[in-house]
């Protein structure tokens, strides 16, 4: 009896494993969606990096976004480093680099904990940031790690308003938060990661250990707080090889992390205060290497996810009551050690050891899981498929591989007609290679449009002249180079069109292009923010094309501008307030773009039909709930309303529109410009 009751449980643990299983593929990717996402992040970094060789720095994205992790509350992790610099852990090293283009930095382990080094700058730095960050001990000048994110990342060229968090600056954007890392890279492998590479017996497997350790690794300005120079040591970064282990692990491995950044965020710290959160998603991690690596569990698969999860959990147990969380890479730093000690270990061992008593039942606290244990143990006989392909729709997943495509910008702080033209280069060196996926060639095709578009505006700012014949030559070259766009852009892309006929007086032209667009997004299988489209429709109209086809024919997106770039005179105030908070970008919702343009063409051909596309923009911006214009875009909305009204010959309006704007959140920091704009309107008044 006792044999039976026994398979009885193992039974209905492998149905629950793969009913958790499926939801976790609903939840955080199936196989074809992670492998999407991270194709379409690595082939931004691969053109961007390219691109920008001869510029001053290279970036990455690491932690979750480049993973393939898309869960709520997740940050996007930035490291961004000098090309011209790198640092070497002997100076043997230094013959492999022309030190006239190079400056070089030796490691100094000798007195900091494992982990951690010295930056010992071997010679000056052409970056007068990198100097003032320099503090002399013995005679030599190191690198200070405080010193230098207090200078860095106070002035970090990525994000506005930062504040510092460990190594980054973290800031928001919209509902995204992010960490910018500024850090220094080397090509050599540590010494003191040496014996991680002869721990690699089944996993992962040789070529990609040599592809890890050829990479080398980077270094982020926070030193050890139990280290004899915390203020000026540097943690060694192994960011680039943790992102390169995630992309080997299978699909059952890879959820069983997702559920563990589930749990932690759910469960352990659900409730805890900012400062009582020991545990982080980086320990989670980190306990899924050491178990993938130590072959504790025999097969990763759908019915056994939940013993791969429960290893994992009885293993950060383990480390909690020890106090040791070893790094995977240089195990001899304790990554628990100066933060989980003491009586906040105790109390975290507690909390975790009260959820172990529950055994796999404590899963039922995560509403993410929930359903999941509940439906099988209701429905223990309905069947269940793991297969992957089948747990999404046609328009399921591309909806997410648009969402994909539309993110990551591709733009540099000094963009230009020859950075512009570098990127089409790029990218036609790399549109026929076979290595590329298919996601890989829309995210291309999608830059192309973008390059394109930004191309055909700086093309008019800089070659117009009052001489015709220059003028006609660039003018037919921004015109065909904006036509090429709506060949293999989304339908909002046309409006970049309309923006240019407008920019050159031709307002019969726009509004003919305003036309073909309204027409276009009427269609019911449209992707549109916040509805969702009818699987039965979008089947029927795109169902089986290719996704270039469904970009250009079912796709919208915000309309994106490059602030160094003027596209219409009416938006130019805004683009320079951002541009004061170093916002590269202004995102406007495509809708209340193209009111705007149909707004200001009529103006010029029939006053009467201006005033009707005013009022449906007022109806749109006054009472969308976050369907069509997102709530973090309502400032530059309300903005463009208070524009229209004022141009239209409504002041009264205007003033109460950029009142409201201020209002909001200063998502596209635009206030300087909306208190320029009430500030004229209130002489004006007086006048």
């Amino acid at each position: 009896m006792d044999s039976i009751r026994s398979s009885q449980i193992t039974v209905a643990i492998q149905r629950i494993s793969e009913s958790v299983f499926v939801g976790l593929c609903r939840k955080v990717g199936t196989s074809q969606l992670v492998a999407m996402r991270r194709d379409v992040v690595d082939i931004w970094e691969m053109v961007r990096n390219q691109v920008t060789t001869s510029d001053v720095f290279s970036m990455m994205l690491s932690g979750s976004e480049s993973e393939g992790l898309r869960l709520k509350g997740s940050d996007v992790d930035i490291m961004y480093w000098p090309n011209n610099h790198r640092v070497i852990w002997d100076l043997s090293q230094s013959q492999y680099y022309n030190t006239h283009r190079q400056t070089l930095i030796l490691c100094d382990c000798s007195d900091s904990p494992p982990g951690f080094t010295l930056l010992y700058l071997l010679s000056p730095s052409m970056y007068r940031q990198i100097q003032r960050a320099c503090v002399r001990m013995n005679n030599r000048y190191y690198i200070s790690s405080s010193k230098h994110r207090q200078i860095f990342l106070s002035e970090s060229p990525l994000l506005y308003n930062n504040t510092l968090h460990g190594p980054c600056a973290s800031g928001t954007f919209g509902t995204q938060e992010y960490d910018a890392a500024h850090c220094f890279i080397s090509d050599f492998w540590p010494p003191s990661a040496s014996p991680w590479i002869d721990r690699c017996h089944s996993w992962p497997q040789p070529h990609v250990v040599d592809d890890i350790v050829k990479n080398g690794c980077h270094f982020v300005a926070i030193g050890h707080k139990l280290g004899n120079h915390e203020d000026h040591e540097w943690r060694i970064s192994f960011s680039l090889a943790e992102q390169k282990l995630v992309y080997v692990m299978n699909h059952c491995q890879f959820l069983t992390y997702g559920l563990l950044k589930l749990i932690l965020t759910e469960i352990i710290n659900n409730g805890v205060g900012d400062d009582d959160k020991l545990l982080c998603s980086y320990h989670m991690k980190t306990a899924v290497f050491w178990v993938i690596q130590q072959n504790t569990i025999p097969h990763w698969c759908p019915q056994n996810i939940l013993g791969g999860f429960w290893v994992c959990f009885k293993l950060i147990l383990k480390w909690v009551y020890e106090g040791v969380c070893p790094n995977f890479f240089i195990p001899g730093n304790n990554m628990f050690l100066s933060k989980i000690h003491g009586i906040k270990q105790q109390q975290l061992f507690v909390r975790l050891s009260e959820l172990y008593e529950k055994g796999l039942a404590f899963l039922l606290g995560s509403p993410s899981i929930r359903s999941c244990i509940i439906d099988v143990l209701y429905n223990p006989r309905n069947s269940i498929c793991t297969d992957d392909h089948t747990l999404i729709s046609e328009v399921g997943f591309d909806r997410n591989l648009f969402n994909e495509i539309k993110q990551r910008y591709v733009v540099t702080t000094k963009l230009n007609i020859q950075i512009c033209i570098r990127y089409l280069h790029t990218i036609e060196k790399m549109i026929g290679s076979p290595l590329l996926t298919q996601y890989q060639v829309l995210k291309l095709q999608y830059i192309t449009a973008k390059v394109l578009q930004d191309t055909a505006f700086m093309f008019h700012m800089e070659m117009y002249t009052p001489d015709n014949k220059p003028s006609y030559r660039a003018d037919k070259m921004s015109c065909h180079m904006l036509k090429l766009t709506a060949r293999f852009g989304c339908i909002t892309d046309m409006l970049y069109i309309a923006m240019y006929y407008y920019k050159t007086f031709r307002y019969v032209e726009a509004l003919s292009i305003i036309e073909m667009i309204k027409v276009k997004l009427t269609q019911p299988y449209v992707m549109m923010i916040g509805y969702n489209v009818g699987r039965a429709m979008y089947t029927e109209a795109v169902g089986g094309q290719s996704w270039s086809t469904k970009m250009r024919q079912a796709v919208v997106g915000n309309i994106i501008l490059i602030n160094r770039i003027h596209y219409i005179s009416e938006l130019i105030p805004e683009q320079q307030s951002a541009l004061q908070r170093d916002m590269s970008l202004l995102y406007i919702p495509h809708l209340v773009m193209l009111y705007m343009l149909e707004i200001l063409c009529y103006r010029h051909v029939d006053k009467m039909q201006a005033q009707t596309a005013l009022d449906d923009l007022q109806t749109l911006v006054h009472y969308d709930q976050g369907q069509l214009i997102h709530l973090y875009l309502r400032d530059i909305s309300l903005q463009i309303l208070g524009i229209c009204q004022q141009v239209t010959g409504n002041p009264q309006a205007a003033l109460y529109s950029y009142q409201q704007s201020l209002r909001q959140e200063p998502i596209n920091n635009i206030q300087t410009a909306t208190e320029m704009r009430i500030q004229s309107l209130s002489m004006d008044s007086l006048n």
